[in-house]
C-alpha cells in the first residue's frame, strides 16, 4: 500500500451545522465498482487503478443532473464537487450535488480550482464564503492546474509564487475547517511547481496512463485520478474516476480521522 501523506492531530470544530449520518462502516457498503470508460487504457505503467477497492468521482456542472443513489449503488464510495473558481464563481451544481450526495450517503468533499489573476487570500476567502462548515464532509481541495482554455488569464507565475500563494490559500481553509486541504494536480504542474516541495500535504494526482508512483516519482499520494472518460451508472457523459491509496479498512480510518 502507498504510504498516505501524515495526519494531522484533531482539531476542535465549533459553529458546524449538523447532519443526520456518520460515514462509519455500517451506512458505507463498499461494493466493486461496475464502471467502463469510453477510452480505455490497456495497460497503466507501474500499476493498474483497478487493483486498489474503494473508488470514487469528481463532478461538476458538466456531469448535468446525477442519481446519486445509483452512483453508490454501482460502487461510488466517495466524491468531490466543484464548488468555486476564482473570487467571484460558483459551480452551477454545487449546492445540489452537496445536499443530493449527503442524502446518498456519500462521503464528499468541495474542491476550488485555482484562478492565477487573483490573489489567494481572496479566493480562500470566497471559498468559505460558499462552503459550509459541515461536520462529516471530507477536507476541501485546492485544484491546482494550468488552465490552458482561460479566456481572462494567461498569466503562469513563478514557481516560487505559485508556491507562496498555494500557501496561503491552504493556511486559511486549514485555520477555517480545522482539517488541512489536499492538493490536486496534474504531472505538468506537478513537475513545474510542486515537485520536491509541501512533502507533508496530502495529494491527489492525475495520471491517466501511468501508476503516480511512475507519473510522480517519490510523491506519496491518497487519491488518484485515472481517467476522464469514465461511464458510471447515474451519471451522464464521461466521469472522472479515481481511486483511494489504501484498503477498505484504511478508507475507513482515513475518513474518520480527515473528516471536518
Amino acid at each position: 500500500m502507498v504510504r498516505i501523506a501524515g495526519l494531522l492531530a484533531t482539531l476542535a470544530v465549533t459553529g458546524c451545522s449538523q447532519v443526520s449520518y456518520d460515514f462509519t462502516e455500517s451506512v458505507l457498503p463498499l461494493a466493486a465498482p461496475r464502471f467502463a470508460d469510453n477510452d480505455p487504457v490497456d495497460a497503466f505503467e507501474g500499476g493498474a487503478p483497478h487493483r486498489y477497492a474503494v473508488h470514487g468521482i469528481d463532478v461538476s456542472k458538466y456531469q448535468g443532473t446525477v442519481d446519486w443513489k445509483a452512483a453508490r449503488r454501482s460502487g461510488v464510495s466517495f466524491a468531490f464537487i466543484k464548488a468555486t473558481e476564482g473570487g467571484d464563481r460558483v459551480d452551477d451544481r454545487f449546492k445540489a450535488f452537496w445536499r443530493e450526495t449527503r442524502e446518498a450517503g456519500i462521503p464528499r468533499g468541495a474542491y476550488h480550482f485555482y484562478y492565477f489573476c487573483r490573489p489567494a487570500i481572496e479566493q480562500a476567502r470566497w471559498f468559505i464564503r460558499n462552503v459550509p462548515k459541515e461536520r462529516g464532509a471530507l477536507p476541501p481541495v485546492l485544484d491546482m492546474e494550468w488552465n490552458h482554455m482561460s479566456p481572462t488569464c494567461k498569466h503562469r507565475p513563478s514557481p516560487a509564487k505559485v508556491r507562496a500563494e498555494m500557501k496561503i490559500f491552504l493556511d486559511a481553509l486549514e485555520r477555517h475547517y480545522g482539517k488541512r486541504p489536499v492538493i490536486y494536480t496534474t504531472p505538468d504542474f506537478y513537475k513545474e511547481n510542486i515537485a520536491g516541495h509541501f512533502r507533508n500535504e496530502t495529494f491527489w494526482l492525475r495520471t491517466v496512463k501511468a501508476h503516480p508512483r511512475v507519473a510522480y516519482p517519490g510523491r506519496d499520494w491518497a487519491f488518484w485520478q485515472y481517467t476522464g472518460t469514465g461511464i458510471v451508472p447515474g451519471v451522464s457523459g464521461n466521469t472522472d474516476i479515481n481511486v483511494f491509496a489504501g484498503s477498505k479498512a484504511d478508507w475507513q480510518q482515513w475518513v474518520a480521522e480527515n473528516r471536518i
